[in-house]
């Protein structure tokens, strides 16, 4: 039984050239291999294609228009023949391979077909990964041709069929062997395997179908985004030679380096600079947030140096589920380096009253230390 190749595009028999060719991108746009990986919709892709062949080729359109299947190879051997389902209809399409029949018979391929994947690099802030943003880009691309709308023929002409292959896409050469006639199939190099060519191309494209341009395309950057990741908008790719779908564009994603805070996935770390005072004695210390808020961290009285202190909620959003994660703040403490007579005496005289001005007769160095860092606690 023939393939209803009109209801494969969704099309009723009679449907314009342009119905045709608006149906098959809208389908090849959802079923392509590289925007949806479901193996039914490879399939699928595959029926559309071959649908697309078949009606936009006049004489296979022909044939579909008289209920036949310009695809169907004939093979009328049996279910049973010993011969099927090889590549060959039966016996006399192995006799015909040998001794003058054609060999791996491909027909026409169309010349509409997909087009690449573009890639580009956007750099943002830390601000912007963090919360999200929208930014405009500008590509250098492949668009559809505007003068032939995809069919790369000059205004009010058609392709014709190609004298070479007669509009099979493919020639055919003989050689002579110890078993006769061996017949081989390429592609026409005339029309390159299409089955037609185009005497008079559009001035503007030059039979491709499409043109180089720039366009201005915005860009929703969903906040919690990081470094190298990449953003896929679809269909905003290169169109394909002969008007064929459009690929994706990916934008990758470069965060730049924040003078104050480093990233690690969800969670924020900075550092700051305390004095020893400080430390000891416990304070408030001031803290400008990612987003421009303030708020004042709490230091407890002996603080020691290398302390985090967490900052539950403020740190990135997580990308894939709900809440933020944290911001760690990292005490360096500061120890002076040079005194005044004033601050070295009285540091002098604190000494004294923790005992720390000098290790006892048999007290080790590494128990001064021991006793120092617990005087703190």
């Amino acid at each position: 039984m023939a393939t209803d190749y009109y209801g494969v595009l969704g099309l009723s028999r009679g449907a314009s050239d342009a119905d045709i060719k608006k149906a098959y991108r809208r389908l090849a746009r959802d079923l392509h291999p590289d925007v949806n990986p479901d193996p039914e919709a490879k399939e699928r892709f595959q029926e559309v294609s071959r649908a697309y062949q078949a009606l936009t080729d006049p004489d296979k359109r022909r044939i579909v228009d008289l209920g036949g299947d310009p695809f169907d190879s004939g093979a009328g051997a049996a279910a049973g023949s010993p011969f099927g389902g090889a590549g060959f209809g039966g016996l006399g399409d192995i006799m015909d391979a040998f001794f003058g029949g054609g060999m791996g018979t491909r027909g026409p391929r169309s010349r509409v077909r997909a087009g690449d994947d573009a890639l580009i690099a956007l750099e943002l802030d830390l601000e912007q990964t963090v919360f999200g943003t929208t930014e405009t880009i500008t590509v250098d691309t492949a668009v559809l041709c505007g003068t032939c709308a995809g069919a790369g023929t000059a205004p009010g002409t058609h392709p014709t069929t190609c004298v070479t292959c007669s509009g099979r896409g493919e020639v055919q050469s003989v050689q002579r062997s110890f078993l006769g006639q061996v017949v081989s199939s390429r592609p026409c190099p005339t029309c390159a395997g299409t089955g037609q060519v185009i005497p008079d191309p559009c001035p503007e494209c030059g039979s491709e179908g499409r043109v180089r341009a720039r366009q201005d395309i915005q860009v929703k950057v969903p906040a919690g985004v990081e470094d190298g990741m990449r953003i896929r908008l679809t269909g905003r790719g290169e169109v394909g030679p002969g008007g064929g779908p459009a690929g994706d564009l990916y934008v990758e994603i470069r965060e730049r380096p924040h003078p104050v805070f480093t990233r690690d996935g969800e969670d924020l770390h900075c550092h700051v600079a305390l004095p020893m005072t400080a430390a000891a004695l416990g304070t408030t210390l001031p803290l400008t947030l990612l987003d421009g808020e303030d708020t004042d961290v709490d230091v407890r009285p002996g603080t020691q140096a290398g302390t985090v202190l967490t900052l539950r909620g403020q740190g990135a959003p997580r990308l894939r589920a709900t809440g933020r994660g944290n911001l760690h703040v990292h005490v360096d403490v500061q120890t002076p380096t040079r005194l005044d007579a004033e601050q070295e005496k009285l540091l002098r005289e604190l000494a004294v009253l923790r005992g720390e001005d000098r290790p006892g007769p048999a007290e080790t160095q590494g128990g001064l230390f021991s006793r120092v860092r617990n005087s703190f606690k």
